[in-house]
């Protein structure tokens, strides 16, 4: 029987998302949970794992009955996850032996300042990565270290780790295994080899009977159990989100680029088969694998992007994200009033973690559009930063910038980002590209498209043009990098 469905399912850091497509690539129906997170300590961020499963078991079981199909009508099973972000496990129950902590966590900055003095130059050949607490190396050293009895059972393999991806393939499918995407970000693994690195599980202590088996980014890791969804599901593709996001946007091949606007921000150029060359300012990772192949990317990281806005939300000075657009839209321009979101340190190029927010230019005349347009402004101005340096690590301009994620529904952020760049802004139909990519992947691992057939699939909703002068793009500049010194350090400095 032909199966009609693909679905994927895209477990973010702020909510669960399932979306079912069809065999063009059109959302047919989706099913959405938010996902809170604690922060039970300044600079530490962390979710419950129980409620992860939950909430994508319901997200999954909505989607299907608002379609009014069976789960053995879908072909393929899509699985796109946050990504740093870190576990630990009974392997015999099943059940989490501490709350996950997540990519946002700063709880591992001193030790990561230690080892940029001394291993700095190993990590960053191997991983393509800088050490920095944004990645779970660190994240499992300190659980090893600080969960009591928890070192002593990973020595025996009664424990597992994995990223997010990892944790929903054991708890949905009964397998122990990753892709090398999420794998890229651990900073365990070797990106050339495509395999742990026996050195870095030496340097961070890290048993390697506790790691998931990496298997190619496009395969099938397994299928749901039955009794999840009434019928077995086959998993056939696994992706980071932000490599999903760049496989939605049709970044298959060498020189597609895209940035997705979210909690953060993250934009990822793809290199094709050959590792960049890491730099001071940006990673080089993974952008898939399957089994003819890799393709690698650029990629800068923007911790804060969507979520200043949340923030302001959850202040009370706006009562939803989409409010923000009219309030930035009624202000001539910026008055002065930058905002530099930098709630959990900076990631690139600045790679500050002791790098604080920070709001200038204030008098009495401000107002919360102010403080509404200057948090969208660097959603845009930190996106920036980040094209300069790929272009220059590239050694070519981008002609364009693909966005999407929540954040790109604003039209003021997108049109205030072709200014600020000096290049369009293209909008896609499909604003949720990372499930789509993660629906994509599995799709053409499954047979049902061919990877060279994908960009066909995708449709563009708007293109935003530059209308900025140069004159005023570069005093906007100005006004920003100014912001930013005074927020660089700022933690350092309280010590």
């Amino acid at each position: 029987m032909r199966k009609n469905y693909v679905g994927a399912i895209d477990l973010g850091t702020t909510g669960a998302r399932f979306v079912l497509f069809d065999r063009e690539a059109r959302e047919v129906t989706s099913a959405y949970r938010e996902l809170p997170l604690s922060t039970p300590r300044p600079g530490w961020v962390e979710q419950d794992p129980e409620l992860m499963i939950r909430l994508a078991l319901e997200v999954i079981r909505e989607a299907i009955a608002r379609a009014g199909i069976g789960a053995g009508d879908i072909a393929a099973l899509g699985i796109t996850v946050q990504r740093e972000t870190t576990l630990v496990w009974d392997r015999e129950t099943g059940r989490a032996l501490h709350p996950a902590i997540v990519w946002q966590d700063r709880r591992t900055a001193p030790r990561c300042e230690g080892l940029r003095r001394t291993h700095a130059d190993l990590i960053r050949d191997r991983t393509g990565l800088p050490p920095d607490p944004y990645f779970s190396a660190t994240k499992l050293e300190w659980l090893l270290t600080n969960v009591p009895g928890l070192a002593e059972k990973a020595e025996r393999e009664e424990v597992a780790f994995g990223t997010v991806d990892s944790w929903l393939l054991f708890r949905l499918c009964g397998v122990h295994a990753t892709d090398p995407t999420n794998a890229s970000r651990t900073m365990l693994f070797d990106i050339r080899r495509l395999a742990w690195d026996a050195d870095l599980l030496a340097l961070f202590s890290v048993p390697a009977g506790i790691l998931p088996e990496v298997r190619p980014s496009l395969s099938e890791f397994g299928t749901t159990r039955g009794e999840l969804f009434g019928a077995e599901i086959p998993v056939t593709g696994v992706l980071g989100d932000q490599q999903a996001a760049l496989f939605g946007q049709g970044g298959l091949f060498r020189g597609g680029a895209k940035v997705t606007w979210g909690t953060g921000a993250f934009l990822l150029l793809n290199t094709g088969g050959e590792v960049p060359t890491p730099s001071r300012a940006l990673l080089s990772t993974v952008a898939y694998t399957t089994d003819k192949g890799v393709a690698y990317a650029l990629e800068g990281s923007v911790f804060v992007a969507g979520a200043a806005i949340q923030w302001l939300r959850d202040l009370g000075l706006i009562s939803s994200a989409a409010e923000s657009e009219g309030l930035a839209r009624s202000l001539p321009g910026n008055e002065g009033v930058y905002f530099v979101p930098a709630l959990t340190g900076l990631g690139a190029p600045y790679w500050d973690p002791y790098a604080r927010g920070t709001i200038v230019g204030l008098t009495r005349g401000t107002t919360r559009a102010h403080l509404a347009r200057a948090a969208l402004e660097s959603i845009a101005y930190q996106t920036a930063d980040i094209v300069k340096a790929m272009e220059a690590e590239a050694g070519f301009p981008l002609s364009e910038l693909r966005v999407d994620g929540g954040a790109a529904r604003n039209g003021f952020l997108c049109q205030f980002q072709a200014d600020i760049l000096g290049i369009p802004v293209v909008r896609p139909e499909v604003l949720e590209t990372t499930a789509l990519g993660a629906a994509l992947a599995a799709g053409a691992s499954a047979g049902i498209w061919e990877l060279a057939d994908i960009p066909e699939l995708l449709r563009v909703e708007r293109r935003f043009e530059p209308r900025m002068s140069q004159r005023e793009r570069e005093r906007l500049h100005t006004g920003w990098r100014a912001a930013v010194e005074r927020a660089r350090g700022f933690a350092k400095e309280l010590e």
